[in-house]
């Protein structure tokens, strides 16, 4: 399967994509005002022509047959333009020692710290190719991109999770907290953001510390949890090096990952290599393997093994890279050393 860069001719299929990813994936709104908008930027950024806080680097897996079955995206800098509302999970202590009483008390403080960040986001495989090797292409091929253009991206990088709810969309965490501001369900709440229509959060929502014992048991369970269609994907980029530190989804409770770019290992592992044709052999590994085109980019998983600083591919992967021989290419082995070959991440934000 072969992941390049979007196209505005691929409205149609990215608007099918939304509209079956349903709620919980914000960045991918079922709006083909939207969508058109948005393909017209990513279009744009891929040609290097919008400013870093514009910058949407969006990426479409093609099947067998040319058709879309999945697509994940990288926001550039994240709140430069439009407000990048997070919850970061604080404490407050408070004793009294005549009464032999002392309590911590979870905060959550709405704040814009993650502004400037890098975001992954977008991210979709349909349901039929979810226990693949796709998912992980899909998912870190885009990482190699940033490898390749640092200068593009922030030295932080971040990633929203999917965060818990129930089989009609209901979020314990948004009914809990969410709704008494907003008076709106979820879905509504996260297409509005999704649309780019944030201003209603700073708004209605309260800026002082909330107390996260007023919340519902459930709710307070959701937070920086993950829907369990996503747990493999935490897992995914926990191999990475993303980790949680404490800052969650203002609608869903969710937990927001992150790490240093340099320091994900996709990004600090990736090699520029001479691409050579022939039989990758007994000894090959899969490797995502990205041919460092702005324009045409394209991205691959497939079997190879290195040799003497050229990465060996069968003659119909340098193909479907669009290369020949001795052409540089950027790769990384798909999953760490000693890593099995995990069920994939499908779903996230």
């Amino acid at each position: 399967m072969l992941l390049r860069s979007a196209r505005s001719d691929d409205l149609a299929a990215l608007l099918a994509l939304a509209e079956r990813a349903g709620a919980g994936l914000a960045s991918l709104p079922a709006s083909e005002d939207s969508l058109a908008r948005r393909l017209q930027v990513v279009e744009q950024s891929f040609r290097g022509l919008v400013d870093r806080a514009e910058a949407d680097y969006m990426f479409v897996l093609e099947g067998a047959g040319g058709e879309l079955i999945g697509c994940s995206a990288m926001l550039a800098a994240a709140g430069l333009r439009e407000p990048w509302y997070s919850f970061r999970m604080g404490l407050t202590v408070t004793a009294c020692r005549e009464l032999d009483i002392y309590r911590q008390h979870p905060t959550l403080f709405l704040v814009n710290d993650l502004t400037g960040s890098t975001a992954l986001c977008s991210f979709y495989l349909e349901h039929a190719w979810r226990r693949s090797l796709l998912g992980r292409q899909l998912s870190k091929a885009r990482l190699l991109f940033l490898a390749e253009h640092p200068a593009d991206f922030a030295e932080r990088v971040i990633v929203e999770m999917r965060g818990v709810s129930d089989a009609e969309g209901n979020s314990p965490f948004w009914d809990s907290l969410g709704q008494h501001f907003f008076r709106m369900d979820f879905a509504r709440a996260d297409h509005l953001t999704g649309i780019g229509q944030k201003s209603f959060i700073a708004e209605m929502m309260p800026r002082f510390p909330l107390y996260s014992c007023f919340l519902s048991e459930a709710a307070r369970e959701a937070i920086g949890r993950v829907h369990p269609e996503s747990e493999a994907a935490l897992a995914m980029h926990h191999e990475e090096g993303m980790q949680y530190q404490g800052y969650i989804d203002i609608f869903d409770g969710g937990a927001t990952l992150e790490a240093p770019a340099g320091q994900i290992r996709a990004v600090r592992d990736s090699r520029q290599l001479l691409l050579a044709t022939g039989t990758p052999g007994e000894t090959a590994q899969d490797y995502l393997i990205y041919n460092r085109n702005r324009l045409d980019c394209r991205m691959i998983a497939a079997r190879a093994r290195e040799a003497a600083g050229t990465l060996v591919v069968s003659e119909q992967d340098a193909a479907r890279l669009g290369l020949r021989s001795a052409s540089l290419v950027r790769a990384v082995p798909l999953a760490p050393p000693g890593e099995g070959q995990a069920i994939d991440p499908y779903l996230q934000g």
